[in-house]
């Protein structure tokens, strides 16, 4: 089976809408959504192109990617019904929730890891997904909840995706919506894993006030791309904050952009570990900052229920271990940035600056079932 290629072209010979699913959804199929062709500001240029973890062959189809959102949003992909991707992805949150760990299927166990916010998962370098970068990319990472006991519910003895596929042969809708999608009914794990992959990397975040104010000031040719100008639409702490994220600590900054990379502020491919526990080897994968401001908690383990408390963490708690990403030592030990009181008020602030209002409301993303 050739999926980019059915997932592309030949819409013509498809009908306009699949049939059995007009009624559950409020999706106009004969119109849909422009997922294929976002318009990005023109700092989003050739450099942030070039960091797209699509696969060259998978070009983004908008059926394709209406199909990841049906997907997405429903609920009859779990086991009893209970729990879909959005359980754990809430949009008006900036697709995460506001829990340390989340519940799936029911509240009788929780996840091993915070809810990601999804914003840029387009711009993370390919080779790993999922905070423990346990998934190999944005396709893999898809899927794997299904798999999960605890999140979708069919791992085990409950049938993996032969039984959830089997599942979804007998729902009315999604034989003919795969067939409107790709040109032919099949459902297999590669084509949920495309389908929902191509609607979280429509999920661009660049509609910030950050970027409101960047958009003014930005030049290919100055220096250091006009990261370091003053945004005219922030107040002053603002500005103090972004000073300090967009400048090294050497400078007198706290460095934060050496991992967190404007403007999509995804995290760095060759980003390690941050320091949270002494000793700690292991290397996690934080989300981008997108929408960081919306809600807590933070890190892998939601053990930082503020921002204020992730900056104070940056500032003075960095522990030792073997995986310290080398930007956050200084003379060979964690760096202490000791900053004052309002300078990291300053940062919180700039950090709510990179929420995302466009995002979090944007149709193209929203639950399209009439509940």
């Amino acid at each position: 089976m050739v999926l980019a290629a059915c997932g592309g072209g030949g819409s013509a010979r498809r009908s306009a809408t699949p049939a059995g699913i007009a009624n559950v959804t409020t999706i106009d199929f004969a119109h849909v959504a422009d997922y294929s062709a976002p318009k990005l500001p023109a700092y989003f240029d050739h450099t942030v192109a070039a960091l797209d973890n699509g696969p060259a062959s998978d070009a983004t189809s908008d059926r394709v990617a209406t199909l990841g959102r049906v997907l997405f949003y429903d609920l009859r992909l779990s086991t009893n019904n209970r729990a879909s991707c959005a359980s754990c992805h809430r949009q008006a949150i900036g697709f995460t929730d506001s829990m340390r760990f989340s519940n799936g299927i029911s509240n009788a166990a929780t996840t091993d890891f915070h809810a990601m916010r999804l914003g840029n998962l387009r711009y993370w370098q390919p080779g790993s997904a999922f905070w423990d970068r346990r998934a190999p990319n944005l396709e893999a990472q898809t899927s794997q909840p299904f798999h999960s006991l605890v999140e979708l519910g069919w791992g085990g003895d409950a049938g993996g995706f032969d039984a959830l596929t089997r599942k979804m042969g007998a729902t009315p809708y999604y034989p003919d919506l795969f067939a409107w999608a790709f040109g032919s009914a099949a459902i297999d794990e590669a084509r949920i894993q495309q389908a929902l992959a191509q609607f979280v990397r429509a999920m661009v975040s660049h509609s910030s006030r950050w970027d409101t104010g960047y958009a003014q000031v930005f030049s290919p040719s100055a220096p250091n791309r006009a990261l370091d100008v003053a945004l005219p639409n922030f107040s002053a702490r603002e500005n103090r904050g972004r000073q300090l994220f967009m400048t090294s600590a050497r400078q007198g900054g706290a460095g934060c952009s050496a991992c967190h990379l404007p403007p999509t502020f995804a995290l760095a491919a060759n980003a390690r570990s941050n320091g949270l526990d002494a000793g700690e080897t292991r290397l996690f994968k934080a989300p981008a900052l997108r929408n960081v401001g919306l809600t807590g908690p933070y890190m892998h383990d939601g053990r930082f229920a503020t921002l204020a408390e992730v900056v104070d963490f940056y500032d003075r708690g960095i522990q030792q271990g073997p995986a310290l990403d080398d930007r956050l030592r200084e003379g060979g030990r964690p760096r202490r940035l000791n900053l004052s009181p309002a300078d990291r008020a300053a940062l919180v602030a700039f950090l709510t600056t990179l929420n995302d209002p466009a995002l979090t409301t944007d149709a193209r993303f929203s639950d399209p079932f009439r509940r």
